[in-house]
């Protein structure tokens, strides 16, 4: 049984089409979910898809504490969907190469600190670029420079706006994050 811990931040789209994915798959299991918002609409995912939340402060997020109660819970990957908080060295390195996150652009283009959300999407547009997309990488001690794991991309249109990009990312990551884990969880 592979057990995954999915971090959330948001609205838990991510988090509702990987439960999906994986619930016929009696190899895989979402052992928790971890929130750093008390208003995310994740907490009701969770709550709907009977996952245990786990919701966590600064404080508690950079404590040993945190990272030994991961490590008690028998997680083979962390998955960050949407989780906006930089990961800390204890638990990168309780966790080495299982800690993977999705990224809304093609890295290493538009990564780094600051660079999420709507923030990347006005910045591909203003650029002009002509193709975007999603990576999902491996989780180092740096913003968005881990292995690339996967990436799919699209093409912007000529008069493309930051949200008709961001609907497009969103089929993106709805098609092919969950693939990625499966990949990842198979490489293990």
């Amino acid at each position: 049984m592979k057990r995954l811990s999915i971090f959330v931040s948001g609205n838990g789209t991510n988090l509702q089409r990987i439960a999906e994915y994986f619930s016929d798959n009696p190899t895989v299991e979402i052992a928790n979910v971890v929130c750093n918002n008390p208003k995310a609409y994740s907490i009701e995912r969770a709550k709907n898809l009977g996952i245990p939340m786990r919701m966590i402060t600064k404080a508690d997020f950079s404590s040993e504490a945190f990272t030994k109660e991961m490590q008690s819970l028998d997680i083979d990957l962390i998955v960050l969907a949407g989780f906006l908080w930089k990961i800390p060295e204890s638990l990168i390195k309780a966790f080495p190469n299982r800690i993977i996150n999705i990224h809304p652009a093609l890295l290493p283009k538009y990564g780094g600190k600051g660079f999420y959300g709507e923030h990347v999407h006005e910045a591909v547009v203003a650029a002009k670029e002509p193709f975007s997309g999603i990576t999902v990488h491996y989780v180092n001690e740096l913003y968005d420079s881990g292995e690339i794991i996967l990436q799919a991309h699209v093409a912007l249109d000529k008069n493309e706006t930051p949200d008709s990009l961001a609907a497009k990312i969103h089929k993106l990551e709805q098609a092919y994050f969950p693939v990625a884990i499966e990949q990842v969880l198979s490489d293990q």
